[in-house]
């Protein structure tokens, strides 16, 4: 049974160590909260007037409330008045010798039951342990900020750390209502290790000049549903944390994806530390303040006009194609779609009438405007009908051979001056311009399933591309209600590249048993805000896809991070494909 603390003590109180004061003696425990100096100790009530003052304002905690909290913490700067604490937390600043220091002190002071615990983000948990006369009983504990908000509480255990204390400690977590997640000693445990490779492999897309950081951002806001674009969240963060996170992970893991990018550096150097100093990544209006202004970086329009584009070919019978040929009439836009036999061209039709069907019973289309749709939409089973489109848009098997047959056969039926476009997702869209006599007009539109919901599409030039291509193409994005993105012709593109080595980061951390399954995706989601885990997403993409993007990563950049974790091979060559057949990383049969 886990040991009930009734008394813990917390050392450091910043906007984290007051945090995590604040949460504890909401849950009724007596607190003792230790700073280095007086004018630390007024911040840490400030802190907490603050917090428990929004808290009031939202209905989530009334005056009785706060008066009972508050009179459960007791500040001060003594480290004596600790010692009847059964649990003690440091949140003191993230530098190896000042908490090891502390640690030596703490040791000397408390008895010899009480837990140490720290609140470090990447430093060894293991090597603060040593520092003490009782490894066993320290632990990692690892808040987010702001604590009172964030769900997550990372439990981290190292080698030698007694199972009583995980548990104990793990009680605790949720006995304050937050949710565990439980990972070994590594450098950044679960979230940061995850997070900030993800993060830095941004960054060396913007140093790049691979796409704008708008567009970087854009894209895994609405390709994955994330709160924030990479770029946005590293100068919330700060810059110099986030380069002092990768360096000590580094450090310890020697993997290339956590060495600092070198334009993080030059930021850094430079002075440039986000939100905080009032420019990093971006500009923003004053230090401190989340408004974005336009500076040197800032995006042109292009001075490029588009073509006209009235009719639209879609090549293809898949979910992508059906909901392209759906978004584009539902536009305004003549559709004429291609298929391989009369059968699919009726498997087509009913299914966009179904799609359309469904809106019109959401009250999200009228029965005119479903007529007015589907008046617009023909297919055939020939190549020949799409003669006179001004934009076709291949959706076909992800097949190089497949895709370059078609556009070669394209170049030699539709008219000058026709927009020609891939929807690959890795393919590089240069070996589909180069089978035609016409590598200007080919361009890369790569939409996101389901096409009818996800916002998203990603407009990939060559470096054969006219300018006015790329403006048909994003006009066409924008008279669909899609947010287009541009980016270089590289494989993955944005998503895909900085999406799928995060996704094999996370199955190379469960095979190394360094945390299991539910922890990892509670971290992921509980922590950083995604809308779903790496594991119950690769589920849903499906193991196999999974495995043939990385592939292609892997074949593209040789960086040795992205080889495909060997958990992830096993898995597809045992048929566990994900939801679609019953098993994946996790057993859906039996739901």
């Amino acid at each position: 049974m886990a040991r009930e603390f009734s008394k813990v003590g917390v050392v450091g109180l910043g906007t984290m160590g007051a945090g995590i004061a604040e949460v504890l003696a909401r849950s009724g425990l007596q607190v003792v909260g230790v700073e280095h100096d007086q004018a630390g100790v007024e911040r840490a009530r400030g802190h907490l007037a603050t917090s428990t003052a929004r808290a009031v304002a939202k209905g989530k905690l009334t005056e009785d409330d706060v008066a009972e909290l508050l009179g459960r913490i007791q500040t001060g700067t003594d480290l004596a008045s600790l010692k009847d604490c059964e649990l003690v937390i440091e949140a003191i600043p993230e530098r190896m010798e000042l908490k090891r220091a502390l640690f030596t002190e703490l040791d000397d002071l408390l008895d010899e039951d009480a837990v140490l615990a720290t609140n470090t983000s990447a430093l060894s948990v293991t090597e603060l342990a040593t520092s003490t006369s009782r490894p066993s009983r320290v632990v990692g504990l690892h808040w987010f900020n702001p604590a009172p908000v964030m769900d997550l509480v990372e439990v981290v255990r190292t080698v030698v750390t007694d199972p009583s204390v995980v548990e104990d400690v793990q009680g605790l977590v949720h006995r304050v209502g937050k949710t565990v997640a439980t990972a070994g000693d590594r450098a950044g445990f679960i979230a940061n290790a995850l997070l900030f490779g993800y993060l830095n492999n941004a960054v060396r897309m913007y140093e790049a000049r691979y796409a704008s950081r708008e567009d970087i951002d854009a894209a895994m806001r609405f390709g994955t549903g994330h709160p924030m674009g990479p770029l946005a969240l590293l100068d919330l963060i700060g810059l110099d944390s986030a380069y002092e996170i990768l360096e000590t992970m580094y450090a310890q893991s020697r993997d290339h994806r956590h060495a600092p990018a070198p334009l993080l550096k030059q930021y850094v150097a430079a002075g440039l530390l986000g939100r905080k100093s009032g420019r990093g990544i971006y500009t923003y209006a004053a230090p401190d303040s989340p408004e974005v202004v336009v500076d040197d970086s800032t995006p042109t329009t292009s001075a490029a006009t588009p073509r006209t584009v009235v009719k639209v070919g879609v090549i293809g019978t898949g979910t992508m194609a059906c909901g392209i040929v759906e978004v584009c009439a539902r536009s305004g836009y003549d559709v004429v779609f291609r298929a391989r036999g009369e059968d699919k061209v009726a498997s087509v039709r009913s299914k966009v009438e179904g799609s359309l069907d469904k809106a019109l019973q959401r009250g999200k289309l009228t029965e005119q405007a479903r007529t007015e749709t589907l008046a617009r939409i023909t297919g055939t089973t020939s190549l020949d009908d799409l003669a006179d489109c001004d934009l076709v848009i291949e959706a076909v098997v992800e097949d190089l051979a497949i895709k370059k047959a078609l556009f070669s056969a394209l170049d030699e039926i539709v008219k000058p001056g026709c927009v020609l476009a891939t929807t690959t997702s890795s393919l590089p869209v240069i070996e589909c311009a180069q089978a035609t006599s016409r590598p200007a007009d080919v361009v890369g539109m790569h939409w996101f399933n389901p096409a009818t919901v996800m916002r998203l599409v990603e407009v990939v030039p060559t470096v054969t591309t006219a300018d006015d291509v790329v403006a048909t193409v994003l006009a066409v994005c924008a008279a669909t209600g899609k947010h287009a993105v541009r980016c270089g012709d590289r494989a993955g593109f944005i998503v895909n590249a900085l999406l799928f080595p995060y996704l094999n980061d996370a199955v190379k951390m469960l095979e190394a048993h360094y945390a299991e399954i539910d922890d990892i995706d509670f971290a992921m989601v509980k922590g950083c805000g995604h809308p779903m885990g790496p594991f119950a997403l690769m589920d849903v993409v499906g193991l196999d896809v999974t495995l043939a993007i990385q592939r292609t990563l892997f074949d593209e950049f040789r960086e040795p991070g992205d080889v495909p974790a060997p958990m992830l091979e096993h898995l597809v060559r045992a048929g566990y494909l994900g939801r679609k057949t019953g098993r994946g990383f996790r057993d859906y049969s039996r739901r």
